[in-house]
């Protein structure tokens, strides 16, 4: 299962190692169907102490490294290391859908 990657804003880096970011949601409410936002905090793991307050920041799942913290910030390189992983999959994607198509034409005819 792939991991869960979230985006937002450091509202606390008091503690060695960590930072709590508030992650916010919108959703339309079902009855009023109005747009509502909601927010919860994540506790992250964060190596360096690198981030502060008011920093937006991208968090994704870890394994569990304390009581409150299964999440970790992502750095630079790890950003990198996730973007070209999905061109990659995407482009594997675009070439076997493109076989599938290729095939179906085929059986076609």
């Amino acid at each position: 299962m792939p991991k869960r990657i979230l985006n937002g804003v450091v509202t606390s880096n008091q503690n060695e190692q960590t930072v709590t970011v508030s992650v916010e949601r919108r959703l339309t409410h079902p009855i009023y169907k109005k747009t509502i936002r909601k927010s919860k905090k994540y506790r992250a793991h964060d190596e360096t102490n690198q981030f502060n307050v008011g920093d937006k920041v991208s968090i994704r799942e870890c394994a569990p490294r304390s009581k409150t913290k299964r999440w970790e910030v992502m750095t630079d390189e790890m950003m990198q290391a996730y973007l070209s992983e999905k061109a990659e999959s995407a482009k594997a994607q675009q070439v076997s859908d493109e076989q599938r198509h290729e095939e179906k034409e085929a059986a076609e005819h």
